[in-house]
């Protein structure tokens, strides 16, 4: 996959909504499932994507959600909607991220590079930025596919 075609992968789910992420069941490949609108006039229809990161030989996540705010969002009933819609803290059971400020290719990356070297095969970086998450994923391959009703894993 060349860079202007990742680009232009990472730029279609700019402002969606993660619902999902981490590595798939057999630990080798990260994916990501996002849940993309566009304006109603459009009369395009929302749809899920799932981003398959293949050969993710780094994935790093860290919380964006301030120190101040964790403090006071351990309640286990803000992991509900129901339950924490009405508390003060961060409500994690919105099931959801905002995908804002979005996703970046990190140019010249020397992870990537230290791993293209190693395998022989083309690496990337890429940071996603969420209103709760920043990952840093480095990997060979970017697989997309529309989700079909009812396919979107639940969390």
């Amino acid at each position: 996959m060349d860079v202007s075609e990742l680009q232009r992968a990472l730029d279609e789910i700019f402002d969606g909504a993660v619902t999902r992420h981490g590595f798939v069941d057999y630990m080798r490949d990260y994916e990501m499932i996002v849940h993309v609108t566009a304006d109603p006039s459009t009369g395009i229809p929302p749809a899920d994507l799932r981003y398959l990161f293949r050969y993710c030989v780094h994935a790093r996540c860290e919380t964006t959600v301030p120190p101040g705010i964790w403090s006071g969002s351990l309640d286990d009933r803000l992991t509900d909607y129901a339950t924490g819609v009405d508390l003060d803290g961060y409500v994690w059971g919105v099931k959801w991220h905002a995908l804002y400020p979005g996703a970046t290719i990190v140019v010249e990356s020397p992870v990537a590079r230290r791993w293209a070297t190693a395998l022989g095969i083309d690496f990337h970086e890429v940071r996603i930025q969420t209103n709760a998450h920043d990952l840093a994923l480095v990997f060979s391959e970017l697989h997309v596919e529309e989700l079909e009703q009812g396919d979107v894993p639940e969390g």
